[in-house]
């Protein structure tokens, strides 16, 4: 399957306290050790068309040992620079970040070595306030979050 034919659908945690919070997850792996701003992502994972919230909801228990819990929100889907396609749902929730765990993936590390390594799917797990987390999502998902905050916004203005 060409990367432009992938989905992918995740779920994007949120939590009302002083402002608006969002819960994000950094990718674990070699190549994103040094990466911060602009590195966070929701989680996610590829998934079947027919399949979308429920592969999502997989995707978020699977990479973060967190048992999501809707009413869930679907938000418009957005186009990665490779042509996948990633679609989100939003949900309030409430989750410790100290207590997650990610499943893992196997790499050849270092490159051309024969060597393979194990690492986590997910190494970090964070709330962030909207500002923040505009500058440590991936570029690509900030859709997101501006979609979600715009709803949240409305929903508490009176008619």
């Amino acid at each position: 399957m060409a990367r432009k034919d992938e989905i992918s659908a995740g779920l994007l945690a949120f939590r009302q306290r002083s402002a608006l919070e969002f819960l994000l997850a950094h990718p674990g792996g070699p190549y994103w050790t040094r990466r911060d701003t602009g590195a966070w992502t929701i989680p996610k994972g590829l998934v079947r068309p027919d399949d979308l919230l429920a592969g999502a909801r997989r995707e978020f228990t699977e990479e973060t040992s967190f048992t999501p819990q809707g009413p869930f929100i679907p938000l418009a889907a957005v186009r990665q620079k490779s042509g996948k396609t990633v679609h989100a749902f939003a949900f309030e929730g409430d989750f410790d970040p100290a207590g997650f765990s990610s499943n893992s993936f196997e790499l050849e590390w270092p490159p051309r070595s024969g060597k393979r390594k194990s690492f986590p799917e997910i190494d970090r797990l964070g709330w962030f306030g909207y500002d923040a987390a505009l500058e440590k999502i991936i570029d690509y998902q900030k859709p997101f979050l501006v979609e979600l905050a715009q709803m949240l916004t409305n929903a508490k203005s009176p008619a």
